[in-house]
């Protein structure tokens, strides 16, 4: 009966940190300010103690829900109100700027030289004399704009308009059609069929991926021979 009792609870944590999760939203870890990461250990770790609460889990499930409510609170207020950002998750602050370094924002930013430089190496910057603008972002990224001559040539440098990239739109996945997809492009099973017999494809389960922009440039992947 005890142990029925603690998969309930286990099982309970689980729904209850999956319905928190979602109600607050996704961010992948990179994007997390500082405040995030640490309600996002907090209701974790609430979670964990929840799935092994038998006397009162009603406890830790209240804790979770007044961290996840205010979290998702103080995420409304931010976006309703852009003058509090600044307060609740901070602003980014300039290191270094026309080649000069900002030894007091490094203070402020509580980083020091030696982490400063390994920032900058891991975005391919070994050379301070190669960054116009370094920016320490809230959520502790550093955001770096290089010298003009140091960046990359574009095609507008060298007089250059190369047609616009458009959005592929997958209708085909490992040999199924997606026929929602097909649809909302305006295209048809019979137009489909077309492009796969103009590249001797006899069957869509003959397709691992077949994608298509609104240019109608077809792209299609085709199976292995031997089934892989």
């Amino acid at each position: 009966m005890r142990f029925l009792a603690l998969c309930l609870t286990a099982f309970g944590s689980f729904c209850a940190l999956f319905l928190v999760a979602k109600f607050i939203g996704h961010k992948q870890i990179s994007q997390l300010d500082f405040f995030d990461y640490i309600t996002g250990i907090t209701i974790g770790s609430i979670a964990a103690e929840m799935a092994t609460e038998l006397e009162e889990p009603w406890k830790p499930l209240t804790a979770m829900v007044i961290y996840g409510g205010v979290t998702l609170l103080l995420s409304v207020i931010s976006n309703k109100f852009p003058r509090a950002r600044k307060y609740l998750n901070g602003t980014p602050t300039i290191l270094m700027d026309h080649g000069k370094l900002y030894y007091q924002n490094l203070k402020k930013a509580k980083l020091d030289l030696s982490e400063f430089m390994v920032m900058c190496r891991q975005q391919g910057y070994f050379d301070l004399t190669s960054i116009e603008t370094a920016v320490f972002e809230y959520n502790g990224k550093l955001t770096i704009l290089p010298v003009s001559s140091q960046r990359p040539a574009t095609p507008k440098d060298m007089d250059l308009a190369p047609e616009q990239e458009l959005f592929f739109t997958e209708l085909i996945m490992d040999g199924r059609i997606l026929e929602d997809n097909l649809k909302r492009m305006g295209l048809d099973l019979n137009w489909l069929d077309r492009q796969l017999k103009q590249r001797h494809i006899r069957s869509p389960r003959d397709v691992v991926l077949a994608v298509c922009d609104p240019n109608l440039k077809f792209v299609l992947f085709k199976k292995d021979p031997a089934g892989k």
